[in-house]
C-alpha cells in the first residue's frame, strides 16, 4: 500500500514537471515521496 502511494506521488511529480503544472509547488510531491520511502525503509516489513 505504501509503495503504491510512493509510486503515485512520483508519477504525479513527473507529470507536473512534464506539463509544467503547479510550478515549484510540484516538488513538494517529491519530498513527500522521499519521506515515505525513508519511513518505509526504517520500519521495514514489520508494519503489517
Amino acid at each position: 500500500m505504501l509503495w503504491t502511494l510512493i509510486g503515485l506521488l512520483l508519477l504525479f511529480w513527473v507529470l507536473g514537471l512534464v506539463f509544467q503544472v503547479g510550478g515549484a509547488v510540484v516538488h513538494v510531491l517529491l519530498v513527500i515521496a522521499i519521506g515515505l520511502f525513508i519511513f518505509n525503509m526504517i520500519t521495514g516489513r514489520n508494519s503489517r
